[in-house]
């Protein structure tokens, strides 16, 4: 503590440090009442000391203790720091930037994919209705390119790791997801079968609503089945109840019964909507079941998965198209007049959207993808008015606005309310602790006025 013994009749004043005294980053006086060349120095207004003193005992955020924002008399910081400390915080920090950099553009590399994929695989459907209007057949065609999806993970992981596992040896492991003997013929069609199902008939719920609605007003309702995960996952799954996402639901079912009102709920447009609708039901449910059955499973046992799938579709479901085509209800022709080209092309672009969404959700956040399938919306609405010269009626734009407003509510975190509530409490706190900083200012500056006009002020110990 430093005390202010008198002044003198010119009105300087005589500070003199106990012994005990020693403030941090300065040497100890060792004694006597007259400072020694290696205790600390006052300015000519004591500002230096006094600034010290203050902040130590308030507790100034980042404040480190005799270290001022004022220049010592020397000229010199009260803590210098020294080039190599210098250089490494500036490599890291350089670091740092890049690594986030990094993320950012990879992020909307990711979104731009997968709102650019799902797009394609949309008007590439519309394409090929022009010419071959078979959307079964279509469905269970592109379900067939999921066996693809287990030698594309092999090779990329061969690629990337430099595994010296034969496919064979690398299908085995990842088999483990059917149990510890692995997969047997029985394993294989009960545990796949009823995805599968789940898959080719959202799938060809959502090429019959193509049949009846443009392509937006499709991808909108199948962006309603976000609501429709969250329900089901709150009532099978015992998900935690948010009221914000019980009110998107109820956003997505305002939406559905806008877009079917559009037209009167009648004709063409009615049933589009119900089947729309019915895709993004089926798609919900298979969803949450592949989160119950799959649970945490790595990349190589989804690809595994899916590409059982596959087979499972090729094998089981092949008896279907043949069974419309003698019926009638889906007449091909020759296979020479198919336009196979539209249907490799509308094939790939769903093989690519599903491997961006699975792999996606493990490279970067899960929230990119969703992101990814509602942009999908405006990408398809421009495709609709400029090539198809589609117009749209109020109804519509509204419900498509509002069911993509309550996707949006249902992307938000289960703690978006504590984590909002702790960002308000920060900036409060931020806007408090500059404020006391100003307090500490003008008062510093009061004390030093008063002691350059020869008044007594006693420091704060």
């Amino acid at each position: 503590m430093i005390s202010a013994e008198g002044a003198s009749e010119s009105g300087d004043i005589r500070l003199e440090p106990l012994n005990n005294t020693h403030l941090p980053g300065k040497s100890t006086p060792t004694g006597g009442t007259a400072f020694m060349d290696s205790s600390p120095k006052v300015t000519a207004n004591g500002v230096h000391d006094i600034e010290d003193r203050i902040l130590r005992i308030t507790g100034y955020y980042g404040y480190n203790p005799g270290y001022s924002s004022h220049r010592r008399e020397d000229g010199s910081d009260s803590h210098a720091e020294t080039p190599g400390s210098e250089s490494s915080r500036e490599s890291s920090s350089y670091q740092t930037c890049a690594n986030t950099a990094l993320k950012v553009l990879g992020g909307l590399l990711m979104v731009l994919c997968v709102s650019s994929s799902w797009v394609g695989t949309t008007q590439v459907v519309k394409l090929t209705f022009q010419s071959f209007s078979c959307p079964f057949f279509i469905s269970w065609f592109s379900s067939n390119w999921n066996i693809l999806f287990f030698p594309i993970y092999y090779s990329g992981n061969v690629v990337i790791t430099r595994e010296k596992q034969t496919p064979i040896q690398k299908f085995r492991e990842c088999s483990r997801l059917f149990g510890e003997d692995g997969m047997t013929l029985k394993l294989f069609v009960k545990r796949t079968a009823p995805f599968s199902i789940l898959c080719t008939l959202t799938n060809y719920l959502y090429l019959l609503a193509l049949k009846k609605l443009t392509a937006t007003d499709v991808s909108a309702l199948y962006c309603c089945h976000k609501a429709f995960v969250f329900l089901l996952s709150w009532i099978v799954l015992k998900d935690r109840f948010m009221g914000v996402r019980i009110v998107a639901a109820i956003m997505a079912i305002t939406g559905i019964v806008m877009m079917a009102y559009a037209d009167g709920f009648h004709g063409d447009s009615f049933v589009g909507v119900a089947l729309a609708v019915g895709s993004a039901s089926t798609s919900a449910l298979y969803k949450v079941l592949l989160k119950m059955f799959l649970g945490s499973a790595n990349l190589g046992e989804v690809a595994h998965f899916l590409s059982t799938m596959g087979v499972f579709n090729l094998v089981f479901i092949s008896g279907v198209p043949l069974i419309l085509y003698f019926t009638k209800v889906e007449h091909w022709g020759s296979l020479s007049s198919l336009p196979w080209g539209y249907m490799c092309g509308l094939a790939g672009l769903w093989l690519v959207f599903n491997i961006l969404v699975h792999v996606g959700v493990v490279l970067t956040y899960p929230i990119l993808i969703s992101i990814g399938t509602l942009l999908s919306v405006p990408g398809n609405a421009a495709v609709d008015v400029l090539k198809h010269e589609v117009i749209f009626s109020v109804v519509r734009l509204a419900a498509t606005c509002i069911i993509c407003l309550g996707f949006l509510l249902l992307l938000l975190p289960e703690e978006w309310d504590s984590v909002t509530l702790r960002f308000l409490s920060n900036i409060a706190e931020k806007k408090s602790e500059e404020h006391g900083e100003e307090l500490t200012e003008s008062s510093v500056n009061t004390r030093s006025r008063s002691r350059a006009n020869g008044a007594v002020s006693i420091p704060l110990a």
